[in-house]
């Protein structure tokens, strides 16, 4: 079916040419080999890089390319799904940029489009907005040709009307990338942030809502496979022993292989304080490669803190839960939620616990400040504890359940040996000759300095020792010190 568009004068209409086709790629960024976009070279003027700027693409879909023997116009050939709207718009609005591109037999094979820093004034050039919508757009999946229809003709002339120019922009040629339900609230809110009927607090809240709300990169809930053996790699790293910790884990990473989502229930790590519940926390983050952040339910009395507070005051603010996935800049993450046997400790204005709910459903988080549900299918709850008997049944049947013992004395031993002392004279510069502790000694540093429960003692001592060491060597001269029972029994 042509595509029509109004001429200057707003009265005729004319036939607008479209030249290219479109595919579909799930490129995570583009080569000469494997462009975005693909420009006719009939003059055969295209080279490296290319000054100039698309065409209104509601006219003719071409790309007018700035050489010292004058213009050339070089027709679109073909274009990545995901890159459609942007190359309209860059079109629609004239902007000046630079291509950079690889000459094939197909034509010109054009990897990357840069700001030129020079142009009309529609494109932010010096704070990189249009590099930050390249790198979300080759993170997004590329939409189905009626999706794509659809978008085009939600944008309409309204969404141009905004002052909200970079927000604007952005919802423009990235809209897509949202969730359908945070697409229809951007533009509403956008309503809100360029009225005149409401106030200047209220815009300035559906201004600020917008700004979070673009900062994260929405992702699907898809997860690649992980590689079983540099998972183990990564656990026997960071924790010696707990072979049946390290199990369950290993459990969660074949799952997530076999099923490419997260498991429905979360982690939930029980025992003493010092064992190291949280550290085991960080090596999964880092086994499901995901950027993680931490909620201190000891912290927090209030539900508020965590469901953020309504527009309606002139100080409100998003809750803790959506700042984590504003900071993150991602909706993937690991949320490590410390103390979740304190998370009952509700003051008057309701229960935290109850908020945690919603968040560990996996059915989408609600802040009261941003007015939108937030999808939650890439969260991966992590949550530590004391005492199992202290959290409620609601909250615990939200998580598989892992107790974590203490360790024995022969393994803090052990841990002292390999791990501690090692990590804390590399880290202060001395080498482990400078340093050594016999048989005796470290059977004295058990009992003198590790005498709760954890592996917390373990670590200072490590630190006392080394720090006594550089003291020895640096003050009084010694090239070495080897701290044996007696010399342990001295420390203060």
């Amino acid at each position: 079916m042509p595509v029509f568009d109004f001429n200057n004068s707003g009265n005729e209409k004319k036939e607008s040419v479209k030249t290219y086709v479109t595919f579909r790629s799930e490129e995570p960024e583009a080569t000469g080999d494997k462009p975005f976009l693909v420009l006719s070279n009939n003059s055969g003027k295209m080279v490296h890089h290319v000054n100039g700027a698309f065409t209104n693409p509601g006219v003719r879909s071409s790309f007018e390319g700035e050489f010292q023997g004058g213009v050339t116009s070089e027709d679109i050939l073909r274009i990545d799904l995901r890159f459609v709207s942007l190359i309209g718009w860059l079109g629609e609005n004239h902007i000046p940029v630079r291509l950079s591109g690889k000459c094939t037999s197909e034509g010109y094979a054009v990897y990357k489009i840069r700001e030129t820093g020079i142009g009309n004034g529609k494109l932010s050039s010096e704070d990189g907005f249009l590099q930050f919508m390249m790198d979300r757009l080759f993170a997004s999946n590329a939409p189905s040709e009626e999706e794509l229809d659809e978008e085009e003709a939600e944008d309409g002339d309204d969404m141009k009307l905004t002052s909200i120019q970079s927000i604007t922009d952005f919802i423009t040629c990235a809209g897509r990338t949202f969730p359908d339900n945070i697409r229809l609230w951007a533009r509403r809110n956008l309503a809100v942030a360029k009225s005149a009927e409401v106030t200047i607090e209220e815009r300035r809240h559906a201004q600020r809502a917008l700004s979070i709300m673009i900062n994260i990169q929405w992702k699907s809930d898809y997860f690649e496979a992980i590689d079983p053996v540099e998972a183990r790699r990564i656990l026997d790293e960071e924790l010696y022993g707990l072979e049946s910790v390290k199990q369950r884990i290993m459990e969660t990473v074949i799952q997530v292989n076999r099923t490419h989502t997260l498991p429905s229930y979360g982690l939930l790590l029980c025992g003493p304080a010092g064992v190291g519940k949280s550290q085991i926390a960080y090596a999964v983050a880092r086994i499901l490669k995901l950027p993680w952040t931490t909620l201190d339910m000891s912290s927090i009395n209030d539900p508020e803190q965590l469901t953020g507070s309504s527009r309606i005051y002139s100080n409100a603010k998003p809750g803790i839960i959506m700042e984590a996935f504003s900071n993150a800049g991602t909706s993937n993450l690991v949320f490590i939620i410390n103390e979740l046997d304190k998370a009952n400790s509700g003051k008057g204005n309701g229960n935290p616990a109850d908020v945690l709910l919603t968040l560990l459903d996996n059915l989408g988080f609600t802040d009261n400040y941003m007015e939108c549900m937030i999808p939650t299918m890439g969260v991966y709850p992590i949550a530590t504890a004391n005492v199992k008997a202290d959290i409620s049944a609601p909250l615990m049947s939200r998580f598989a359940v892992i107790d974590i013992p203490d360790y024995s004395v022969e393994e803090k031993k052990e841990i002292f040996r390999r791990f501690s002392l090692p990590k804390v004279l590399k880290r202060i510069g001395m080498t482990p000759e400078e340093c050594q502790v016999t048989e005796d000694g470290l059977d004295a540093v058990m009992e003198k300095f590790v005498i709760s429960t954890g592996i917390r003692n373990v670590e200072q001592a490590a630190e006392h020792l080394a720090a006594n060491a550089l003291y020895q060597i640096e003050v009084d001269g010694v090239k070495e010190v080897v701290f044996d029972r007696k010399m342990v029994e001295k420390l203060s």
